[in-house]
């Protein structure tokens, strides 16, 4: 019989698919809710720095070293000892395999050890699953999960129940943000540089283009307006023999606010495609998320549907450990625990119905 919620009370989730070692501690309350006890996040910025961006087996390495410490510091911080925990949580998929199989190891040994019920949670389950954590949303809602390396819209209708909207056919928003960051020669993680020097840009000047607009549907693509942006660096270059700090600024302000176009116009396609549905928050969730252009052009998009706009706080929208907790906790009564037979999975749909996303990103396989 699948576990429930008053068995499943007190969660250590572990999450590594990514560049990000985390562990966290969550609490679900008997009105099904949950509360983060402790939420620990070792990031590898540093180790990557050298190489223009993840280097997997660098990452996996640094995932191995540092999670059982990621543990030690979540329970400490939850003020409790692992005999308390009630469940284990990890990212089994999707991600970079061997940063995904460090945590599900280590998930494993813990289980094994404890005696305690595994549950292997899909990363992006996490992520739309953020906004019931931190604001409680009521299902079913619109969800557009934004990261370094997916963009998905989704129709949430409970803990294990994900309508594919549309996304992303190439590059993710995330990805592109750093690639176009790289061109521009910003610092890396791109997102926060480029919204940064786009403040001092005129969005105008550059003529850059506004992919997949005229086609029907919510899928996106962010690879040709990459390339746009390259080209227009290649003729200010030659043009002037370099790049200019204006130019820089112009073309990040250009380039940020060709993806904020699109998001948005996407996201009312998405509410105009699924009227029926009664989704009535707009939530988004993953790093990109924390862009403020974006987040201003989702909230105008809500309020002219009449829907409730949810972004977590930035700590929950980057890859964290509570998600993984909450998501587990969440689908619980709805399944059976794991065994020790739990694999690693580089690609997990959440919406199994629809046909697999294209192109392979550098933060992980699409979904």
């Amino acid at each position: 019989m699948p576990s429930t919620q008053s068995q499943t009370r007190l969660i250590l989730g572990l999450e590594s698919s990514c560049d990000d070692t985390a562990a966290a501690v969550v609490r679900m309350e008997e009105d099904g809710r949950g509360k983060v006890l402790a939420s620990v996040v070792a990031g590898q910025t540093e180790l990557h720095a050298d190489f223009g961006g993840v280097v997997p087996e660098i990452a996996a390495r640094a995932h191995a070293e540092k999670l059982d410490h990621c543990v030690e510091d979540a329970l400490a911080e939850a003020g409790i000892g692992l005999p308390q925990i009630d469940a284990i949580a990890v990212t089994a998929g999707p991600g970079l395999i061997g940063g995904v199989v460090s945590g599900v190891m280590c998930a494993k040994g813990l289980s094994a050890a404890t005696g305690k019920p595994l549950y292997g949670v899909n990363h992006l389950a996490g992520h739309a699953l953020t906004p019931r954590l931190t604001d409680d949303v009521p299902y079913p809602y619109l969800m557009l999960l934004v990261s370094g390396g997916h963009c998905q819209f989704l129709l949430v209708r409970g803990p294990e129940s994900f309508d594919r909207l549309g996304g992303t056919i190439d590059d993710a928003p995330g990805e592109a943000f750093d690639k176009v960051a790289r061109l521009l020669g910003l610092p890396q993680p791109g997102g926060p540089s480029i919204e940064k020097c786009a403040q001092e840009g005129d969005a105008k000047r550059f003529a850059l283009p506004r992919p997949l607009l005229d086609r029907e549907g919510c899928d996106m693509s962010f690879s040709g307006l990459k390339t746009a942006v390259l080209r227009a660096r290649d003729k200010c270059v030659a043009e002037r023999g370099g790049l200019a700090r204006q130019d820089q600024a112009d073309l990040a302000a250009g380039f940020q606010a060709a993806v904020v176009d699109v998001l948005a116009h996407k996201t009312r396609r998405a509410f105009a495609e699924y009227p029926a549905e009664g989704a009535r928050s707009l939530c988004v969730a993953g790093g990109v998320a924390a862009n403020k252009s974006i987040r201003a052009a989702l909230e105008t998009v809500a309020a002219a549907q009449e829907a409730t706009f949810v972004a977590p706080p930035l700590a929950l929208c980057t890859d964290n450990a509570a998600m993984i907790a909450f998501a587990a906790g969440e689908q619980a009564a709805l399944r059976d625990a794991d065994d020790l037979t739990l694999a690693a999975r580089p690609r997990w749909p959440l919406d199994t119905a629809r046909p697999s996303m294209l192109g392979s990103g550098k933060k992980g396989a699409k979904a």
